[in-house]
C-alpha cells in the first residue's frame, strides 16, 4: 500500500469516528461456568472521538507531506 492509500483510509476512519462521537463495538469473551451453567461473556470496546481526530490529522499530514524517495 502506498502512503496516499493509507492517508485516505485514516481520513475516512477519522471522519466516521468523529461523526458518531466515538464508536462502541463488542467482541466475544471467554465462556464462564457458573454453577454448572455455561455463560457466554462479551467485552465492550470504545474508540473515543480523540482517536478519530488523531487519525484524521495523521491522514491529512500524510496526504500533504507524502513520501519523498531518496
Amino acid at each position: 500500500m502506498n502512503t496516499r492509500m493509507i492517508a485516505m483510509i485514516l481520513i475516512a476512519l477519522g471522519i466516521v469516528v468523529l461523526a458518531y462521537s466515538g464508536i462502541t463495538y463488542k467482541t466475544s469473551g471467554r465462556p464462564a461456568n457458573v454453577l454448572g451453567v455455561q455463560v457466554e461473556t462479551t467485552h465492550t470496546h470504545y474508540i473515543p472521538p480523540v482517536a478519530g481526530a488523531v487519525a484524521l490529522a495523521c491522514g491529512v499530514a500524510l496526504l500533504l507531506g507524502g513520501s519523498k524517495a531518496v
